[in-house]
């Protein structure tokens, strides 16, 4: 028994073998066909009934006839090509693949037919050798069929894989639930060779969607309140003819417009959330393994859509969250202002109203008094290291020279004061940068902050470089160190530590890009972080 294999699609490939055959087999096959003509009918009824003895479908059964050598002899007493038998073949062959018929199947059946034919031509031609002739040909033709059908097959299963393709690569590639919905149901126009098609969402409040193919936009329309209507477009349904009345059409005017209609559902646990309907111009048959596509195609779309949803939802509250954050940052800096303000305005000069008392105190004392005078010097000197501490903190919260002079001017500051602190050597180099935006200097400021606290705190490292320039429409800032190094993946991933972390999300927040290196053997051990940041127009 010849068994079924992949061939590729060559249609024009299979033809060009058929009319080489009719070349070196024209005698043979056409005595063959006037042979058989006249019997043809007497054995497709006794075929037939052997079929549906085997419980082959009607429609299987009537693709099996066409294939047969009385099919041949037909086309062939006619004065046609063999070329007409193949095409024929192809033809039934894909019908027969659609109707969810296996190979196997199909040489049963064939095989069947020959066990009819064979008895028939020995009656009929009673010579050997001419009976071993038509052997040969029948043979012939047998292989010619199963080639064709083997490419008819293959057909029909490389159509479905690049429908399933298409869907895939329009779920990867769809920016919206919209697009990804309007692009699935244009797809499936194109597999089911539909006239039209729709896709309606439905909603519980009665009313859905409708996406058309072809169409940029969404609609929202009612849904007609007609009784059983959702239980209706729950299954898979084929409308034709008077199968309109059945109502289950949402725009009621395909059954003026199409002869044939599919509606197949888009459910899931047990609701229909959707459906997709195809109109037809002509009669258009609906075989099992377009529905089971559909099928699959529609579980696919729905799943999709949930997923397309869900990521859209995701996308929503990650902005609502970066607002957020953005508004926090915001909040913080108006703070760090207020606070900063507050303790200038009301501390410090309290501070130094009191310094300024204990001075006077100090020279209204007669020498005598030269114990006292010794602790309000003590106290004094106190209350001055008070408040270069207080001015400290209030160039930390809200330095002043980054409004007045800019950023350059404040990373100055920020790296005399570091230096100050810590006997670590500092080199800064600024480029050129013009104007940039305000919250863009002060989260650069920000981060060169961060970056000193955890070197001053961690790092103990002795040379500090640091380097800011604007190029590209981004400003780029490098802070490298030779201190002791770290982890950098358990550094970010700590919960109870957000130094690292913030810097990351302060950058995040105005889409720019964050790096960090670290190494902690060798010579070259130290870390180094980079940022860039996009400049707003």
């Amino acid at each position: 028994m010849i068994n079924f294999v992949q061939t590729a699609q060559i249609s024009p490939e299979l033809a060009d073998a058929a009319d080489v055959l009719s070349d070196q087999l024209r005698v043979h096959l056409q005595r063959l066909a006037v042979l058989l003509e006249p019997y043809a009918d007497k054995i497709d009824r006794r075929f037939l009934n052997r079929l549906r003895e085997l419980q082959f479908q009607p429609k299987q059964r009537l693709a099996l006839t066409a294939i047969t050598p009385g099919a041949a002899a037909r086309i062939l007493s006619n004065g046609h090509p063999p070329l007409k038998f193949i095409e024929q073949v192809e033809y039934n062959g894909r019908r027969l693949a659609k109707l969810n018929l296996p190979p196997s199947a199909i040489l049963e059946a064939l095989e069947e037919y020959d066990k009819l034919l064979s008895p028939m031509l020995q009656t009929l031609i009673p010579d050997e050798d001419s009976n071993s002739n038509f052997q040969w040909v029948r043979e012939q033709l047998h292989f010619c069929v199963i080639l064709t059908l083997n490419n008819a097959y293959y057909q029909v299963r490389e159509a479905e894989t690049q429908a399933f393709y298409e869907l895939f690569r329009v779920e990867l590639e769809s920016r919206n639930l919209e697009e990804l919905l309007r692009r699935f149901l244009e797809s499936l126009v194109h597999v089911c060779r539909a006239d039209a098609g729709r896709l309606y969402m439905l909603n519980e409040n009665g009313t859905a969607w409708e996406l058309r193919a072809g169409a940029p936009k969404t609609h929202q329309l009612s849904v007609p309140n007609r009784p059983g209507l959702i239980k209706k477009l729950s299954k898979p349904r084929h409308l034709n003819g008077d199968a309109h009345a059945s109502g289950a059409l949402l725009d009621e005017s395909w059954s003026r417009r199409f002869s044939s209609c599919w509606s197949i559902p888009l459910a899931a646990n047990g609701r229909t959330a959707g459906v997709m309907q195809f109109g037809f111009a002509k009669p258009y048959e609906w075989l099992p393994r377009e529905q089971d596509l559909l099928a699959a195609a529609a579980e696919r779309c729905l799943m999709a859509a949930e997923k397309a949803r869900l990521m859209e939802d995701l996308a929503q509250r990650e902005e609502q969250v970066r607002r957020l954050a953005e508004h926090m940052l915001h909040v913080e800096e108006m703070e760090r202002r207020r606070i900063s303000r507050e303790l200038h305005d009301e501390a410090g000069q309290s501070l130094l109203c009191i310094r300024l008392q204990m001075e006077l105190i100090e020279q209204a004392l007669p020498d005598t008094e030269s114990e006292w005078r010794e602790k309000l010097r003590e106290a004094r000197d106190l209350t001055e290291r008070t408040i270069l501490e207080m001015r400290r903190l209030i160039a930390a919260l809200s330095p002043a020279v980054l409004e007045q002079l800019g950023l350059g001017a404040a990373l100055r500051q920020l790296v005399n004061r570091f230096q100050r602190l810590h006997p670590c050597r500092v080199r800064l180099q600024l480029s050129k940068m013009g104007a940039l935006p305000q919250a863009i200097e002060i989260i650069a400021y920000r981060l060169v902050q961060e970056c000193f606290n955890n070197i001053g705190k961690h790092a103990s490292a002795r040379h500090v470089n640091i380097s800011l320039a604007s190029a590209d429409g981004k400003l780029k800032l490098a802070v490298e160190d030779n201190g002791i190094g770290f982890n950098v993946e358990e550094a970010l991933a700590k919960r109870e530590s957000f130094g690292m972390s913030g810097m990351r999300e302060r950058v995040a927040l105005l889409g720019g890009e964050f790096r960090v290196e670290s190494r902690t053997e060798g010579a070259k051990r130290g870390t180094k972080i980079s940022i860039e940041l996009p400049i707003a127009k």
